[in-house]
């Protein structure tokens, strides 16, 4: 791409912002009454000054209008009170610090194979949280993916710390949710009882830069957990499971360990589960109920769970499956005949739960540490929309989010920091299970 074509595409980019900054200046000045005055007075301030020979004095006219009223001197004033107002609702319509992240763009050399780099138009705050900026860029060619991949490099010619990055309203349009550099995560958040969501089966994981980082298992069932050793993938999985029993839910635990990590107040609450031939039966009769549900769903003409609560009055409970590491259940590495058949069924119900317990209202919570592609099948992962992923090697967090992004959490010495598959980095809320609760 030659010099000149660059130019080219150049000035048609410039042109269109520039158009856009126009029409929502004219926008605000519609609906402000101070703007529309400012713009009066400033016109008829502009009107005196061009004209101030022939107002302030009458004995010499400006010669132009005295010899021809139509004189091309006229067509001069109308394109200049055009240019001007124009200016106007440019300066109106410009986001403030918008040729600084241009110029900041730049630096850092996120721009386009044009050399033209993402323009602001729009940079509004949160209502609810009023240190969220929402920052509306027009950028050709620098698609969502893009952005992330380059995620630290625009925080540091931004200054800004991002949440995450969104599609606009079209392909040209990238949404970023961010706030103030200077801001960073705490090293630990403690768990309260007020955190606790009143929205239904809505649990609470922590806090990202911008908010509280939820899931709704109404919609979301299932969750995967990843993390080495020392991440905070247990502690994780306990404040999860919980939220659940508080909820009303039946938690059933699967502990290949011992159960250690599950003290007596945890067997109070919850069924926990450290021998295989007990998980085999437990995960029969979950399969069991899950269809039983089906049929009476079916039955009623009900959707899901939910709907049949409210339209017969009942208290059906969610169920809730949790595992402190699914590695321990489905590897079958040097298994006989059949520990490996064991295994396999294992491997099935926890499919079929996954892949049908929405809207029964049985759900899974699985978290893992071992970097093994070949133990999670496809069929579970796959069916497992919600993943976060603590500090991992490079193996475990594609296994867990779908790219290496988690391995850049090594360096973070705060326990409790994950990142989800949609790139939103959190603190999970420390929940001290030692406590009565």
């Amino acid at each position: 791409m030659d010099r000149e074509y660059k130019r080219r595409l150049f000035s048609k980019t410039f042109f269109q912002v520039v158009f856009y900054y126009i029409i929502e200046g004219f926008k605000s000045t519609i609906r402000s009454g101070s703007r529309c005055m400012a713009v009066i007075c400033s016109f008829a301030v502009f009107l005196i000054w061009i004209n101030r020979k022939a107002i302030f004095n009458c004995d010499a006219p400006h010669p132009g209008l005295q010899n021809n009223k139509t004189s091309s001197l006229l067509f001069f004033y109308v394109v200049g009170m055009i240019l001007y107002f124009a200016m106007m609702m440019v300066l109106f319509g410009m986001p403030k610090h918008a040729k600084r992240y241009h110029d900041n763009f730049q630096r850092a050399g996120m721009v386009n194979s044009a050399m033209e780099a993402p323009a602001l138009l729009e940079r509004t705050y949160d209502a609810d949280n009023p240190k969220i900026q929402r920052l509306v860029f027009f950028c050709k060619g620098l698609p969502v993916s893009v952005w992330n991949d380059n995620k630290e490099k625009i925080q540091s010619a931004l200054n800004i710390s991002i949440d995450r990055v969104e599609q606009g309203s079209n392909n040209q349009l990238i949404v970023v949710y961010a706030i103030d550099g200077s801001y960073q995560l705490p090293d630990m958040i403690e768990w309260s009882d007020k955190i606790l969501s009143s929205d239904g089966f809505t649990l609470v994981l922590g806090e990202s830069i911008a908010s509280a980082v939820e899931v709704d298992l109404s919609k979301v069932p299932h969750i995967l957990l990843g993390g080495s050793t020392g991440s905070g993938k247990t502690l994780l999985l306990k404040l999860l499971l919980m939220q659940c029993i508080l909820k009303g839910a039946e938690v059933y635990i699967a502990d290949f360990k011992g159960g250690v990590d599950f003290n007596r107040s945890w067997k109070t609450h919850a069924q926990i589960i450290t021998e295989p031939d007990e998980l085999s039966k437990c995960l029969d009769e979950l399969v069991e109920e899950l269809h039983r549900r089906k049929r009476l769903l079916v039955d009623s003409d009900c959707a899901n769970i939910d709907e049949y609560n409210r339209r017969y009055h009942q208290q059906m409970p969610r169920i809730i499956f949790g595992c402190d590491e699914v590695a321990e259940l489905l590897d079958k590495t040097g298994l006989g005949k059949n520990d490996r058949e064991q295994v396999q069924r294992f491997e099935a119900a926890l499919a079929t739960l996954v892949r049908l317990g929405r809207a029964m209202g049985i759900h899974c919570i699985l978290a893992t540490q071992r970097p093994d592609a070949q133990v999670i099948s496809g069929q579970i992962k796959n069916n497992i929309d919600f993943r976060v992923c603590g500090r991992a090697d490079d193996v475990l967090s594609q296994i867990i989010l779908d790219k290496t992004d988690a391995n850049d959490l090594i360096s973070k010495t705060a326990q409790g920091r994950f990142l989800t598959n949609t790139d939103v980095l959190f603190q999970a809320y420390y929940f001290d299970d030692k406590s009565d609760w």
